[in-house]
Parts: structure tokens; C-alpha cells; sequence
């Protein structure tokens, strides 16, 4: 049975492009909070999908400054992890959980 905190590491998988040519190499993306560290992250993964983690690779997306109606304020910044299955495993993020 999956821990609490497992659901509250990992946000939403991230659906873009670029995040589905890296699924050809056996890599998902998914949005993580800011304080989310590889270790927790990758127990997680592990826990919830039942498969294999190989390496787990963090990055912080900046927020924008963006202008609404000549009211500029910032985008959150949001941190990604790029996880890295054994060979073998696989998670189809399109079922969600």
C-alpha cells in the first residue's frame, strides 16, 4: 500500500512533446514539488507504478513574468523530474493512477 506522501510527490505527469519523444528511451516526466528531493522522488515512482527506477534527473523551470491587462505578474516555478525505468518496465501515463 502506497504511503500518503508518495501521491503528494509526485503532481501530474507532464504531457508534451518533448516529454513523449523521451518515452521512446524509457524515460517519464513529471511535475514534483519544489522540495522533492532524486531519493524520495524515485521511492515513489517505484511504489506507485511498480517498476524499476535506473536514475532520476531534477530540473527547476523558472517562472515567467507575464502581462494581463497591463498587470505584470510571475508564473510559479515549477520543478520537473525526467525518471529513468529499468529496462523492461514501463509506466503509461495517459491511465493515471
Amino acid at each position: 500500500m502506497p504511503a500518503a506522501r508518495h501521491y503528494d510527490t509526485i503532481l501530474s505527469p507532464v504531457i508534451t512533446e518533448k516529454a513523449t519523444i523521451l518515452s521512446e528511451e524509457n524515460k517519464v516526466v513529471f511535475r514534483v514539488p519544489l522540495s522533492a528531493n532524486k531519493k524520495e522522488i524515485a521511492e515513489a515512482i517505484e511504489e506507485l507504478f511498480k517498476v524499476k527506477v535506473k536514475a532520476v534527473n531534477t530540473l527547476v523551470q523558472k517562472g515567467k513574468t507575464k502581462r494581463f491587462r497591463g498587470i505584470a505578474g510571475k508564473r510559479d516555478d515549477v520543478k520537473k523530474a525526467v525518471v529513468t525505468l529499468e529496462e523492461g518496465h514501463s509506466i503509461d501515463v495517459s491511465t493515471g493512477l
